[in-house]
């Protein structure tokens, strides 16, 4: 399994789809760093502190030294080109929808290493096509937020049993998830008719 990095800018990445993201990353190898960046003194990051324990993730302090600058962003950049030039990595999992991480995803693929960009559609397009694969939170759905709706999706109101068990089928996702992110295009949207070429 490849070794990843994973360095996520909390001032512009949500606490509640942490858990989602993880899972996603661990599709691409085995994590052997959790750092989040952010001034933690402010109340904007305060929905962070359970998140952060919760996951062992390490919170590295940025004071926001000058009003308009962004330390945070300075600091991941510096840590991640120690990461980097450790060797100890296969790559890196850049979390943020902050187009000044561009030119690092650019820098980090040079030296051979893949990156996966995580981040909101908002994110701009540079910092998106500078990595080897971007993955868009909104599009991190995961089963147990789709069950409750099962009901919904049944032709038989009386039966639900069928859908919840697909729903629920570890091996069904995948597949469908596999063959959704192999059928879409670079703003995440995939023609149904590829997606099932995919299945089949």
């Amino acid at each position: 399994m490849s070794k990843l990095a994973v360095l996520i800018d909390a001032d512009n990445a949500q606490s509640s789809t942490i858990n989602h993201l993880l899972s996603e990353i661990a599709k691409y190898g085995t994590t052997h760093v959790k750092r989040a960046y952010g001034d933690w003194t402010s109340p904007n990051l305060k929905g962070w502190k359970e998140k952060l324990l919760e996951q062992s993730i390490q919170p590295i302090q940025q004071f926001a030294y000058t009003h308009g600058k962004n330390a945070t962003d300075s600091a991941l950049i510096i840590d991640a080109m120690d990461l980097l030039y450790s060797g100890r990595f296969d790559g890196f999992c850049l979390v943020s929808s902050d187009s000044d991480f561009t030119r690092l995803a650019a820098r980090i693929r040079e030296s051979g290493l893949s990156v996966y960009g995580i981040g909101e559609r908002k994110t701009p397009k540079p910092f998106v096509a500078a990595c080897d694969k971007f993955i868009y939170t909104e599009n991190l759905v995961h089963l147990e937020e789709l069950a409750p709706h099962a009901d919904r999706v049944t032709n038989d109101p009386g039966d639900h049993s069928s859908v919840r068990q697909a729903l629920m089928d570890d091996h069904l996702s995948n597949m469908l998830r596999t063959a959704v992110e192999t059928a879409s295009d670079d703003d995440g949207w995939a023609r149904l008719s590829s997606v099932v070429s995919q299945t089949q």
